[in-house]
């Protein structure tokens, strides 16, 4: 047990990129907007989703390589195509969970620093434990931030339960207009996180690995569905406070990311005393700071190797490089598009739905292929889940297309 214990990384990395955006942003407002009635979008998106992101560090533990070097094998488009849809989401994405980083920050520490301060000092703090720390740090730190999250996250909604005086409505619930349909598909785009994870969760696997040689298939898939129960567990807590705390309230939430995190923790705090203030401040503190971590890491790791496979060669186009592209990027983009944070969030979860089937169909053909040892293929159970979850992905964003 010690040893299992001993080896969880990539799986906790997974539910710190994944605890983010999806969970205090779009899971609190699901709550605030639609109760407990959207609490069947959340269990069915994992299940059909859990396939895709279980076939990173499968894959990776089985063959000692990345998704990417497998998408490779695939032929050259497929990788050509991850290249561009990376390229088109990575900047919006990390500028999305910075802003909502650095909004926390401000709400939390006064107005003595700006947004735009705190999201430059945020950057410059991820960039250091990054480049000096490398792998082996972030590993470790996470451990300490999912730990912190998940105790202040349950004991906000055990306060928030404790309190509540009203009987639980369990009623689920479909969206039919196109602004509800349109936050249900955002809502389940990043729920509990984007696809492309996955690839992410192998490269960190490999990284695991060089850190220790204990590191197999079966630990691996141990601590990955380790972190993604932890996002189940959270994504229903933040559902609940949600419920619990503004369904019903007549809030209406703020695009800008200083006033939007403001109207999140004061409501909170009006609704469950001053004393709460700490505790939820923690929470959606180290929720975002986590993810803003792990995405600063994992997107340019991916796009490091992926640049080395096209060019058949070690470029210059390394770490470092897209890393420093990234924070640069996302600097900018915050400086002209700070105040539309709603609309960012909401570009970036629906492109993040739309190109799910892609990544579910790529990572499916990849792990039932002549690439991946037989030891290694999915259960007849998770086959058929796989086709599930495909035609699951697919229909929805037929639907969405259809009615926008």
């Amino acid at each position: 047990m010690i040893t299992k214990l001993k080896n969880l990384g990539p799986g906790l990395l997974f539910a710190g990129a994944a605890i983010g955006v999806s969970h205090l942003v779009q899971s609190t407002r699901a709550g605030a907007d639609f109760g407990l009635g959207l609490l069947w979008a959340l269990l069915l998106i994992h299940l059909f989703k859990y396939p895709f992101f279980q076939f990173g560090p499968r894959y990776a533990t089985a063959t000692g390589e990345s998704l990417l070097d497998g998408y490779n094998k695939l032929g050259k488009g497929v990788l050509i195509a991850y290249f561009i849809l990376s390229l088109a989401t990575m900047f919006t994405i990390q500028t999305a969970v910075t802003i909502v980083t650095a909004g926390i920050a401000s709400t939390l520490f006064g107005d003595l620093i700006s947004v735009k301060v705190w999201t430059v000092i945020i950057l410059l703090v991820c960039l250091s434990l990054l480049i000096i720390g490398k792998y082996k740090l972030l590993d470790r730190l996470m451990k300490i931030i999912i730990i912190t999250l998940t105790i202040s996250t349950i004991a906000a909604v055990s306060i928030a339960l404790f309190n509540n005086s009203n009987t639980l409505d369990f009623k689920q619930v479909l969206p039919e207009n196109p602004i509800e349909i349109a936050f249900l598909i955002a809502f389940m785009g990043w729920m509990p996180a984007p696809l492309d994870i996955a690839v992410w969760q192998s490269l960190w696997s490999i990284e695991k690995n060089k850190d220790t040689k204990q590191y197999n298939t079966k630990s691996a898939l141990f601590d990955f569905n380790i972190g993604y129960f932890g996002t189940i567990v959270l994504g229903v807590c933040f559902v609940l406070l949600g419920t619990l705390v503004m369904f019903n309230s007549g809030e209406t939430f703020s695009s800008s990311a200083s006033v939007f995190s403001g109207q999140l923790i004061n409501m909170y705090t009006l609704n469950l005393g001053d004393w709460a203030y700490i505790i939820i401040g923690i929470a959606a503190f180290t929720t975002m700071f986590s993810t803003t971590l792990t995405t600063l890491d994992a997107s340019p790791r991916a796009m490091a190797k992926t640049s080395e496979l096209l060019l058949k060669k070690t470029t210059k186009l390394n770490y470092v490089f897209w890393i420093s592209i990234l924070s640069i990027g996302t600097i900018a983009i915050f400086l002209f598009l700070a105040s539309e944070m709603g609309l960012l969030i909401k570009i970036a979860t629906i492109l993040s739905f739309i190109t799910a089937p892609f990544y579910a169909i790529i990572s499916y053909k990849l792990i039932c292929s002549k690439h991946t040892p037989k030891a290694c293929h999915p259960s007849k159970q998770l086959h058929f889940l796989s086709w599930l979850g495909i035609a699951f992905l697919i229909g929805f964003s037929i639907w969405y297309l259809t009615t926008i």
